[in-house]
């Protein structure tokens, strides 16, 4: 099986600020380019750091409110920095998770998932920026068609790595949601086979209508009559 990778989702022509660009420049750039984050790079074009709109709201929740209705937010020494900070450098978040245009989207989907980030700068081997990546772009592997989910599924996993019979197994593919038809020899294939079609890319969800033969190898001899037991 063969994932799409990062460097093919990534978006590769980047805005980007630099560590002195100014508040207000900054969220003249998110606006003019319809955006909601841009990295902060440094001299050599490496990403140190990442502003987002949260990022620089926190000045906004921070002043005085004059009608009362709201209560200030309760922030931290660090928050409260960023939020009288006028540079990139000042109310970014850093350090920046980066992520490489080899990795799968699984891999960067974990890695968002564990850091709490919507987005990743993807960087070359010399951590100079090549791109971004962000929830929406991973999200476009389930815009697979379906009959491309069902070719992989058949020629990848259940002849190239399996090595199934044809026809053997056959799978049914709606709308991302696999439905595997056939017979296996061994019971204890069934899970393997479910795991790597959940596997594919695109594949929303798995089920199984599998039969695997029952040898009869018949009764359980018990004692003989008179025999001891």
């Amino acid at each position: 099986m063969d994932h799409r990778r990062i460097g093919e989702l990534m978006t590769r022509d980047v805005v980007s600020v630099r560590l002195d660009t100014p508040f207000k420049e900054i969220a003249r750039t998110l606006a003019d380019h319809d955006i909601s984050a841009v990295p902060v790079l440094d001299d050599t074009g490496r990403p140190v750091g990442l502003v987002s709109e949260a990022d620089l709201l926190r000045k906004a929740a921070d002043r005085s409110d004059l009608s009362g209705r709201t209560p200030p937010p309760d922030l931290e020494a660090w928050e409260r920095a960023r939020a009288e900070g006028s540079t990139a450098e000042e109310v970014m978040s850093a350090p920046v998770v980066c992520a490489h245009p080899h990795w799968t989207v699984v891999e960067a989907a974990r890695l968002m998932a564990v850091r709490n980030v919507k987005r990743l700068p993807v960087v070359d081997e010399t951590d100079t920026l090549s791109g971004i990546v962000s929830r929406t772009d991973l999200l476009r592997v389930f815009l697979r068609q379906d009959r491309a989910i069902r070719d992989e599924i058949t020629h990848d996993v259940l002849a190239g790595t399996l090595g199934l019979a044809p026809m053997a197994v056959t799978a049914d593919v709606k709308e991302g949601e696999v439905m595997l038809h056939g017979t296996v020899e061994d019971s204890r294939l069934i899970p393997v086979l479910v795991r790597l079609c959940e596997s594919v890319d695109g594949v929303v969800s798995v089920s199984e209508d599998l039969r695997h033969p029952v040898y009869d190898i018949g009764p359980t001899p018990g004692p003989r009559r008179g025999a001891p037991s």
